[in-house]
């Protein structure tokens, strides 16, 4: 609209110059024709009344003339500038020229010199034999316009002007420029006052098929465009016509369209998102760029034992009441921080870390929560499973053989002493010949249970294989001892014989081995002396315990020369 409106306003003001200029031209035009007309008129005038011989009256002739609307005066001069009829020259020239008095003379006379004999204007227009004008000015401003006419001279007037020049006078017109001015006045107005209505009627004409033809569309579009942005992808525009407002409204139903589409792929992933968030047993926690908390899910405020609305005024960073601790889990992306802690009475394993986009920015931070409480529970019971003989209830012999290592490299690290008893079921096969393999289960159910009764809880009974177990203990006394490893092998062995498996009487034999010994360099070393040392007891008659420090091949050391500094 201000472009149609600068555009139409220039141009109506260049028409309404070029009109003003050409009024104006007009109208002086008009004025010049109409005085020259006049004066045209006057020297008719003059040249009839001389022709009759009423000269006389020629001077009272210019002065009716000077009451014509707009003229200011009316002089008659001779051709040097005197204005004629008010002394005897020209009466005295004609006379003379007569030979008689054709005119009386003035009883007065006058001189008036109207314009100087060697006047631009005057001379121009004897030499010319034209009409010429000039500007002029009052006493009191006013602009004036001066019309110089020759009076040209015709045969008839030979007679008594002679035939010397071609004009025997000048008419002088002078008129007031002021109705003119005041013409041109109006004339400038009326072209402005019809300027101004022809382009307020071309802007009322183009504001009103603006508002037809394209606000109004333009209007479809925004509130169009308001009801999408308000979530209603189900708008069209409907805009008529045949112009680019109408493909503009095309593209904008075809842009919704796709919107819509995604929107609703968008919507279906959100939903599918919040269900996964909302229904997730692992906690989660996020935040936006400013750290501010912006998601808490049900999961975490069960684990944490905290509202959504305490966690996000406490902020991300106190979720676990341990500030230090997550900003270092984060600093360092968990490396080397442990992922696993005990809170709000549960086992629980976090990861937390900053989201950045593409371009490495940080936009906020996310830490996942799980509760492994279950499973560290399922955890140590699967140790205790794998660690544990299904029968018995003691160790299992790979347990065992991880026991020994872990038990002997400490003992030969720090000094202690350790034993191992390791002895069998005697006559087993028989025994299960005889009575039944359920009636050997028993028995060995019967020895796991008098075993995990009868030693100390730093030592370890284990099933090393078919009949035969093998205790560990630990930090024993030296094997010289009255006290030492001995004493609870025999109370063992005794105890197992005083007790019956419904009505039978059981039996075992015990080999004893004892670290530090010089023969004992490794955990199966100590395993395969008592292992000679069981022979042995079997060898013997069985139900008895030998220690294998007492067999002659590991006797090339008494045991009171063992070794009693650390080895």
């Amino acid at each position: 609209m201000l472009a149609v409106g600068i555009a139409s306003t220039l141009i109506l003001l260049g028409m309404t110059t070029f009109y003003a200029k050409h009024e104006e031209s007009t109208i002086l035009e008009q004025n010049k024709r109409t005085r020259s007309e006049l004066l045209q008129t006057t020297i008719y005038g003059l040249r009839a009344l001389m022709l009759k011989g009423s000269a006389d009256v020629a001077q009272n002739y210019a002065s009716l003339l000077q009451q014509v609307p707009g003229l200011i005066e009316v002089k008659i001069m001779r051709r040097d500038g005197m204005e004629a009829f008010l002394d005897n020259q020209t009466i005295e020239d004609v006379n003379w020229r007569k030979g008689k008095t054709f005119f009386l003379p003035k009883e007065t006379e006058t001189s008036v010199q109207v314009l100087a004999k060697d006047d631009k204007y005057l001379q121009q227009a004897l030499s010319m034999d034209a009409i010429v004008s000039y500007p002029s000015r009052s006493e009191t401003g006013e602009s004036l316009m001066n019309l110089l006419a020759p009076i040209g001279m015709s045969k008839s007037c030979h007679g008594c002007h002679g035939d010397e020049h071609e004009s025997i006078g000048v008419v002088k017109l002078t008129t007031s420029m002021t109705p003119v001015y005041a013409a041109i006045e109006e004339a400038r107005w009326r072209a402005l006052r019809i300027a101004g209505i022809a382009l307020a009627l071309l802007l009322l004409l183009v504001w009103q098929l603006t508002q037809r033809m394209v606000v109004k569309k333009i209007q479809l579009v925004t509130e169009a465009m308001s009801k999408v942005a308000d979530g209603d992808y189900t708008t069209e525009v409907n805009a008529s016509g045949n112009d680019e407002l109408r493909t503009m409204s095309e593209s904008f139903n075809t842009m919704v369209k796709q919107l819509l589409k995604t929107y609703d792929g968008f919507q279906q992933e959100k939903n599918k998102l919040a269900t996964i968030i909302l229904s997730a047993r692992e906690g989660m926690i996020a935040t936006d760029e400013n750290e501010r908390v912006v998601l808490v899910n049900p999961a975490a405020e069960r684990l944490l034992g905290k509202t959504a609305q305490q966690i996000s005024e406490e902020g991300f960073l106190h979720f676990l009441d341990d500030p230090d601790y997550i900003r270092a889990f984060i600093d360092n992306n968990g490396h080397g921080i442990p992922d696993v802690v005990v809170f709000n009475n549960r086992v629980i394993q976090i990861n937390a870390a900053r989201i950045c986009n593409q371009k490495g920015k940080v936009i906020g931070s996310a830490a996942l929560i799980r509760d492994i409480t279950e499973e560290k529970k399922l955890e140590e019971e699967l140790r205790q499973i794998s660690y544990t003989d299904k029968l018995t209830g003691l160790f299992n012999r790979r347990r065992m053989d991880e026991l020994l290592r872990e038990e002997f490299s400490r003992a030969r690290r720090y000094g202690h002493p350790l034993t191992i008893l390791l002895f069998d079921v005697d006559h087993f096969k028989k025994f299960n010949d005889t009575h039944g393999h359920d009636m050997g289960d028993r028995v060995l159910e019967t020895i796991g249970h008098i075993l995990k009764d009868q030693f100390r809880k730093n030592d370890f009974p284990c099933r090393y294989g078919g009949e035969e177990f093998c205790v560990i203990l630990t930090s024993t006394p030296a094997p010289q001892s009255q006290d030492g490893c001995f004493i609870p092998a025999e109370r063992l062995r005794a105890r197992i014989e005083a007790t019956p498996v419904q009505g039978l009487r059981v039996t075992i034999s015990i080999g004893v081995a004892v670290f530090p010994h010089p023969q004992l360099k490794t955990p199966e070393e100590m395993i395969k002396m008592a292992d000679q040392a069981l022979y042995e007891a079997k060898h013997q008659g069985r139900n008895r315990v030998i220690l294998a420090y007492n067999l002659p091949q590991f006797q090339e050391t008494s045991p009171d020369a063992l070794p009693q500094e650390r080895s």
